[in-house]
């Protein structure tokens, strides 16, 4: 992967300081988006289940005007009960790490879909292991009060930037979570101006009974000549089409079982500065996890925002009148 590059013009700056969406806006995944779970599966488990490496990584933004403590909550964190994907009796562990300081979010493979650093850049804050616990099981676990000033100062993003990696360390389980970025230590109150983003989805889709629409949001920054949509372990069980100011269901390629998949797409300049709208529907009859992450000309990785900058995107006609004299 080459060097990460990202710009972000002065209005989409403004965009990231005050995000649409109310209470649930730092629901991750966010109510707009309609992914069913984040998932992370155990380190020995078959990648043919949906999940290439075992990891995820998400970056939460804390506006620069905030100055109280922040939370990072985790529901469903353990992995063993009704909201899993166990593979037999349950046997995985998994553990959060949150990082702040230098190098979170600027360090070497930070931003990599597919990092190869056996410790992730950043300074080390906490780390919390879970294997089958029922005090977790449908509940809540808590990281904080942070600090807003331990992040790591972002200038592009006007904000400092905290990064939690979720890794299978051992079994063979499918671990579903969800994340809220809170004010509150015990309720989901959102941090207003803030964000989540990743740069690599690992998620369940639902299945084509729920009659469901997944919605991922990846920025175009104003460098962007054309992107490359890469996804992993569709199973050939879902369509994606490509929506935005430009485009209107521009379809893109699926993978099959256990392999990648990708097709490229020019980009245009009105889409400059932001989000696009991925639509993956199901044709499975059960939930199927997968991966997916997008790239630019220059291999560089861009991120998908919980909350799309600008809005969800809305295809503009080009309506073109002949005047007949």
């Amino acid at each position: 992967m080459g060097k990460h590059r990202f710009f972000l013009q002065s209005a989409v700056v403004a965009l990231l300081a005050a995000p649409a969406g109310g209470a649930a806006a730092q629901a991750v995944p966010n109510p707009g988006e309609r992914v069913e779970s984040l998932v992370t599966f155990g380190a020995q488990s078959d990648k043919q289940w949906g999940d290439d490496d075992f990891s995820q990584t998400f970056f939460f933004l804390v506006p620069e005007n905030q100055r109280t403590p922040v939370y990072i909550r985790v529901w469903d964190p353990d992995c063993g009960g009704k909201n899993d994907d166990l593979k037999g009796p349950a046997n995985t562990t998994t553990s959060f790490s949150l990082y702040g300081g230098p190098g979170t979010f600027s360090g070497p493979q930070a931003r990599d879909p597919r990092p190869t650093a056996p410790t992730p850049p950043g300074r080390l804050l906490k780390s919390q292991t879970f294997g089958a616990d029922a005090k977790y099981d449908g509940k809540w676990y808590t990281f904080g009060p942070l600090n807003p000033l331990e992040g790591e100062q972002v200038d592009e993003f006007k904000g400092r930037v905290f990064k939690l990696v979720a890794r299978g360390l051992s079994g063979n389980d499918g671990n579903l979570y969800r994340y809220f970025f809170s004010t509150s230590p015990t309720a989901n109150v959102s941090v207003e101006g803030g964000n989540a983003f990743t740069y690599e989805y690992c998620f369940r889709l639902p299945a084509t009974a729920s009659k469901t629409t997944v919605h991922l949001y990846p920025f175009v920054n104003d460098k962007v000549v054309s992107i490359k949509q890469s996804n992993f372990d569709v199973d050939n069980a879902a369509t994606l089409h490509v929506f935005s100011i430009a485009k209107n269901g521009q379809p893109g390629t699926m993978s099959g079982d256990g392999v990648w998949a990708s097709s490229t797409l020019p980009i245009a300049d009105k889409e400059h500065g932001l989000s696009l709208d991925f639509r993956l529907t199901s044709t499975k009859p059960a939930p199927n996890d997968m991966v997916m992450y997008v790239t630019d000309q220059y291999d560089t990785a861009l991120p998908f925002f919980a909350i799309p900058l600008g809005g969800p995107p809305r295809y503009q006609y080009d309506i073109k009148v002949k005047v007949h004299r």
